[in-house]
């Protein structure tokens, strides 16, 4: 591990409205290609100089040039296909949403690089060391294995996980030699195996979470064999799910704390701490010497800002199950996980990131 943030962030900003409408202006067919990068690159110019300014760790460009977290893989990789979800949504605006997904209807074949976009601009412009996330392969064992259509090319969610391996592997290899020494896999999914219902459908379905749950960490392990972490920082990103301030699960961490953090090869942990649907500090005793904790305890879903007294007195609490000295801060997730954004204005987003790295130099510095 070659890092030690102790100011940290997910990875996705809100996108400013300029760049909003540029996006529209593309997908009218009124922007050009080149018009958009442009949009793009001066939206993520203007991101590294507040990150650096507040004095961020570890930078990121916002995941400006994605539509939604995950998207890269459906768009570098030839084989998934449309498909209509019903996902029921909890909080502001929760309710049931049918929306388009991607289904895996085919062999996957690998056309491009996932981060092939927003890799060799981060290494040009980012004015500090950055991180760059990519989604976990093991999400898209739930996301994307559809019943019916899957199988007929992936007989099992093993053999889909497998292919799934070897894309997110080359996409490590070629991020190494492009410089990237803070690698974050964005991993919701792993929500799914600790919220009862949805462990529930889960067993309808004829699954079994815990089995499940051990695939996918075995899974997510195989990207990083070989990997030494002398020159790079593996990080897991765990959330319940994040679009416009609405959330999917709920439910702490005790159900799959001790396989995730004693199994899982990563050496850092970013995990949702913002409110009572993420539970409590308790399996945090868990987590193995050597790996970092990020508490997320900063909601990017709400526009109010945290007292940075009951910040410090949290940090406090977690600490009695870790070592003050393997525990980090940041957001519980990131701005804007789709490109619309959370329901909070860009001025309470760099105020949230301020309180994040104020907090962190009261209790580390």
């Amino acid at each position: 591990m070659t890092e030690h943030y102790h100011a940290d962030q997910v990875g996705s900003l809100l996108r400013p409205p300029e760049l909003l409408k540029s996006r529209t202006a593309y997908a009218e067919s009124r922007l050009s290609r080149e018009q958009l990068r442009a949009a793009e690159d001066e939206a993520i110019r203007e991101a590294f100089r507040r990150q650096k300014q507040l004095g961020i760790d570890g930078l990121t460009d916002g995941e400006m040039r994605r539509g939604r977290w995950l998207t890269g893989m459906a768009d570098a990789v030839d084989g998934f296909v449309a498909n209509p979800v019903e996902l029921e949504w909890k909080g502001p605006g929760g309710g049931k949403e049918v929306s388009t997904a991607h289904a895996v209807g085919a062999k996957l074949r690998k056309l491009r690089k996932l981060t092939e976009r927003e890799l060799p601009f981060l290494t040009q412009h980012a004015p500090g060391p950055f991180k760059i996330t990519i989604p976990a392969p093991s999400n898209f064992v739930l996301a994307s294995y559809k019943a019916g259509l899957t199988e007929q090319f992936y007989p099992t969610h093993a053999d889909l996980l497998n292919d799934l391996v070897q894309i997110t592997r080359d996409e490590i290899e070629w991020m190494r030699s492009h410089g990237a020494t803070y690698i974050q896999f964005d991993a919701p999914f792993y929500s799914h195996y600790l919220d009862p219902e949805q462990r529930t459908r889960m067993s309808a379905a004829g699954l079994d979470p815990d089995r499940e749950l051990e695939n996918a960490i075995a899974g997510d392990n195989a990207c990083l064999e070989g990997f030494t972490r002398d020159a790079v920082t593996f990080a897991l990103h765990v959330c319940r799910g994040n679009r416009r301030s609405a959330w999917y699960a709920e439910g702490g961490y005790d159900t799959i704390a001790e396989k995730l953090f004693c199994q899982l090869r990563v050496d850092r942990f970013l995990l949702e701490y913002d409110d009572q649907r993420s539970g409590g500090f308790e399996p945090l005793r868990l987590v193995p010497q050597g790996k970092t904790v990020v508490l997320g305890l900063v909601t990017t879903k709400d526009p109010k800002l945290e007292s940075q007294d009951d910040l410090l007195r949290r940090i406090d609490e977690a600490a009695r199950f870790i070592p003050l000295d393997r525990l980090a801060l940041s957001t519980q997730c990131g701005f804007a996980s789709t490109a619309a954004g959370n329901m909070l204005s860009m001025d309470e987003q760099w105020c949230k990131l301020g309180l994040v790295v104020d907090t962190a130099k009261k209790v580390w510095n």
